[in-house]
């Protein structure tokens, strides 16, 4: 399941910015193969990081995980170097999934599936070897 579409890209680009990285042709269309394999590449790196806390494919998280997947591949499309607000765009995505992988941002709602349990308890245990003492050293 993909989590975002070319729909969702010009949306959040505008159609012109999607023709100038996507439309390798130049026949005035965006090339859906080339679009496909950013949206893949951008799946790929959200079930990455997510995957270390959910179970795949997510199937109800799609409204939350969208921004990232078009920050991402937009990101990729740009062949030549993207913009600033991209990069920027895409950094803040990379964080986030960052955040949800050590489990600093929860998921919520996402269908039947939680994030595992911490295991800490709070408490801290040490054990070191018994004192050994000695003259050494002592004068009189």
């Amino acid at each position: 399941m993909a989590y975002a579409s070319l729909e969702d890209l010009v949306e959040r680009a505008g159609q012109s910015e999607i023709l100038e990285i996507a439309d390798r042709d130049g026949d005035g269309i965006a090339d859906t193969d080339v679009v496909d394999a950013a949206l893949t590449h951008a799946d790929n790196i959200v079930n990455g990081y997510v995957g270390a806390k959910y179970a795949l494919p997510l199937s109800t998280a799609t409204d939350l995980v969208r921004p990232w997947a078009v920050s991402i591949a937009r990101y990729w499309l740009h062949r030549y170097g993207p913009p600033d607000y991209v990069v920027r765009d895409y950094k803040d995505a990379i964080a986030t999934l960052r955040d949800v992988q050590a489990g600093k941002h929860v998921l919520q709602d996402v269908a039947g599936i939680a994030p595992e349990a911490s295991q800490t308890s709070g408490s801290f245990v040490a054990s070191h070897p018994p004192p050994h003492f000695d003259l050494r050293g002592w004068r009189e």
